[in-house]
């Protein structure tokens, strides 16, 4: 005889499951198209159109974290592309856009620290050595150094972890480590379906490159 409450439970469990499976596939693919307009924005456009861009694409990250709020990727994609878009834009008018996305890769990092491959701890980290540092902004070297450091520990051989490691070993001068990363940054695995981004991540490491081999020459 089939025990009626425990196939209800089981159809119950089965139905979340699938209501769960469903949603995180939805996140991540929308969180795909986020990376896909975002490296395409970064990378192939300019000036105002790469300003209007960005303004569009945050508004529909807005809606992802709306539509996701427990999915880490979400808050940290909505963070990087605050952040970029606060590089884009650039002088204090940029300070509240880095400011909030503070506030994102902060709530990602509750959510799930390692998501993304610990992400949410390279873009916190650069923020801390982009953004001035008090009385006008939260910038602060030595808060960088130690999420850049944990991000680098999720992820050792990741392009981004230790390309933004290396950059901010260069704003440090401290040039002989700064080409340890680059190195491993350029040598690092091609991330699947994510060719724009890795190429233009490759040009930014090779002038950084440059800059390091210049250094360490004089």
């Amino acid at each position: 005889m089939i025990n009626y409450k425990i196939t209800t439970r089981l159809a119950l469990f089965l139905t979340i499951m699938l209501t769960m499976g469903s949603a995180l596939g939805g996140a991540n693919e929308e969180v795909f198209k986020l990376q896909h307009r975002w490296a395409k924005i970064n990378y192939q456009l300019q000036e105002k159109a790469q300003l209007s861009a960005f303004e569009a694409l945050l508004s529909d990250a807005d809606n992802v974290v709306s539509a996701y709020p427990d999915d880490a990727s979400s808050w940290i994609w909505r963070g990087i592309i605050k952040s970029t878009f606060a590089g884009a834009k650039g002088g204090l008018g940029a300070l509240s856009l880095a400011k909030s996305s503070k506030v994102d890769f902060e709530k990602a990092i509750s959510i799930d620290p390692n998501a993304l491959e610990g992400s949410a701890y390279t873009s916190l980290g650069t923020l801390y050595f982009n953004v001035p540092g008090w009385p006008i902004g939260f910038g602060n070297d030595k808060k960088a150094e130690e999420l850049l450091l944990k991000a680098l520990s999720i992820n050792p051989n990741g392009i981004d972890s230790n390309y933004f490691f290396g950059d901010f070993l260069i704003q440090e001068k401290r040039y002989q480590e700064a080409k340890t990363y680059l190195i491993k940054a350029m040598n690092a695995p091609a991330r699947p379906n994510r060719p724009l981004a890795d190429a233009g991540r490759q040009k930014e490491i090779a002038k950084a490159l440059a800059i390091v081999t210049k250094k360490l020459s004089h």
